[in-house]
């Protein structure tokens, strides 16, 4: 008996029994469908954190201010504003595994351009923040040295600010008011999506620290101490993030005079481990997830044994005669194997059609990001073939011992 032949007459015998069939190759199919939606969901997880991280920037830290008290009272993170350029510049000369810098302060406000109007972030920057960031201008020129030092007044928009102000219309070169302030737009962002917490980074105007602080603030108290909402830090490829963090701690507590055991008046945050742990724990739930799912294929497997060893029972004669006119034990084999296999792989591409119909389902209804690989398909319909070639070996061996004597005497 040679293949084909085999798998012509598997199919006959399927056919034969078309609701049994169905309901054996059941388990196969919801159990490749559960885990290509599955893996779906899970490397679409896994994709929104590396697509957080490269939205933050490779290798970043932030240094914020600390909390303080009043009268007993802990007001909470970032209530005390300590941190100024300087402390951003020590950072900068006295850490050597740093790469760049970048403190930054932040405010709101309306901006308008001829009758249209946005209210938005407003940011001072320096030139060094689009580095620390991996964030590129899509368009225009950075801030030059004199612009930084002498509060000029110029912009970076984000994608969004772009598109609410300007639609169609090419921003740079054109003048919007920044809380009644003219400025000129000198670059346009990259976009750059939604951070970890779901805020648009692109819905922000970028303008020099001294501009903010001199033109938006008027100079007062925090402005004229160079007080900053938060520094920046990014580490070189290959520096280990955990000594650089603490170099900084080390550097800050120096510059702060903090003694043995006191309190920081700073936090230090690094983004970059964060994400890593969220990635590594949505690929880990990833594969509970498939795993949980594999169970059904194995479960459709045991049904799919028991099965043909109904099925070999039924056709104990039908065997006999085979042996009786020529058949010899393997071709038996091949026949009863290549049922299972059949089932199994009719199962998983069914399956297969399932899983991506409920990934769609998923990403179209649920709002969820989800990422069908055509690896996770091959494995689910791979892996329910190993299950029809391991649980069908038993019953395809079984029929193939029968002596033909014996299988045509079988009632």
């Amino acid at each position: 008996m040679n293949w084909l032949t085999a798998f012509r007459s598997a199919l006959q015998a399927l056919a034969a029994n078309t609701l049994r069939s169905a309901l054996t190759m059941l388990g196969i199919i919801i159990g490749v469908a559960a885990v290509i939606t599955m893996v779906a969901v899970g490397n679409g997880a896994t994709q929104r954190v590396q697509e957080q991280m490269k939205g933050l920037g490779s290798n970043i830290m932030l240094v914020l201010p600390g909390g303080v008290s009043q009268a007993g009272v802990r007001l909470g993170a970032q209530t005390r504003q300590r941190l100024t350029e300087e402390d951003a510049q020590a950072i900068a000369i006295d850490i050597p595994q740093v790469q760049v810098v970048a403190p930054t302060s932040r405010t709101s406000g309306q901006l308008v351009f001829g009758n249209t109007n946005w209210g938005t972030s407003i940011i001072g920057v320096t030139n060094d923040y689009l580095e620390a960031r991996d964030w590129p201008l899509a368009s225009g020129r950075l801030f030059d040295a004199a612009e930084l030092a002498g509060s000029a007044k110029v912009a970076w928009i984000g994608a969004t600010v772009a598109r609410e102000l300007f639609g169609d219309l090419d921003p740079v070169d054109q003048i919007i008011r920044v809380r009644n302030i003219p400025m000129t737009v000198v670059g346009v962002l990259a976009p750059k999506g939604q951070n970890s917490m779901g805020q648009d980074q692109d819905d922000a105007i970028m303008i020099p620290l001294s501009t903010l602080r001199n033109r938006i603030w008027g100079g007062d108290a925090t402005s004229r101490l160079k007080r900053v909402g938060a520094i920046s830090v990014k580490v070189r490829d290959g520096e280990d993030m955990k000594l650089v963090e603490e170099g900084v701690k080390d550097l800050l507590r120096q510059r702060f005079k903090v003694p043995p055991g006191g309190e920081d008046p700073f936090n230090v945050r690094n983004l970059t481990e964060i994400l890593q742990a969220q990635e590594e724990s949505s690929r880990v739930m990833t594969l509970l997830l498939a795993a949980v799912a594999g169970i059904s294929l194995v479960i459709g497997g045991i049904g799919i044994m028991n099965i043909m060893l109904v099925s070999v029972t039924e056709r104990t004669r039908e065997i006999g005669l085979r042996m009786a006119v020529g058949a010899r034990g393997r071709d038996i084999l091949a026949q009863f194997l290549i049922e299972a296999v059949t089932l199994s792989l009719i199962g998983g591409a069914i399956g297969v059609a399932l899983g991506a119909g409920a990934t769609w389902a998923v990403g179209e209804f649920a709002g969820w990001k989800v990422s069908l690989s055509l690896g996770a398909v091959l494995l689910a319909v791979g892996f329910s073939g190993v299950v029809g070639i391991f649980f069908g070996y038993y019953p395809a061996r079984r029929a193939s011992m029968l002596l033909p004597i014996q299988a045509l005497r079988y009632e």
